[in-house]
């Protein structure tokens, strides 16, 4: 078992610009966290919806069956209820349908006390050439630390 877990969305920050993040609580059963600490989770696809009566549900995460789990075994992408204080939901609902935006997952960690805990990002789509910059960007700081790195030897 690994000590510190630390699944990230990779492609979130790339695909979307994060305006607000909150880190949420989230309810798994007990082959699903035992599979989280063994590091067999993703979230690379995943977000998050609210359902009719408010609560707030992560989409798509794929968490991987637990090998020793048997008969009560968990569904590899079963909607999984976030934990948030009721204010928090009220504001990320009422973002949600006024502006359009959307509630991604951004990396899902387990704290000090063994909880699984997910960190999710109020987001705005980026359009194509957002994406572009964001590539460029990239670049330019990578060849930038490659010059600095030459001339220092």
């Amino acid at each position: 078992m690994q000590k510190n877990i630390n699944i990230k969305n990779k492609r979130a920050r790339f695909d979307y610009e994060i305006l607000d993040t909150y880190m949420a609580g989230i309810v798994l059963g007990g082959t699903e966290i035992k599979s989280i600490r063994l590091g067999k989770a993703s979230i690379s696809q995943s977000f998050c919806e609210f359902n009719e009566r408010g609560e707030l549900f992560v989409i798509n995460m794929q968490v991987d069956e637990y090998s020793h789990g048997g008969y009560y075994n968990h569904k590899p992408k079963a909607e999984r209820k976030l934990l948030l204080n009721k204010r928090e939901l009220k504001k990320l609902r009422k973002e949600v349908t006024t502006s359009g935006l959307t509630i991604i997952p951004l990396n899902l960690f387990i704290n000090e006390r063994g909880l699984a805990k997910v960190n999710i990002g109020l987001a705005k789509g980026k359009k194509l050439y957002d994406k572009r910059e964001t590539i460029k960007d990239r670049d330019n700081k990578r060849n930038l630390s490659r010059i600095k790195k030459d001339f220092n030897q």
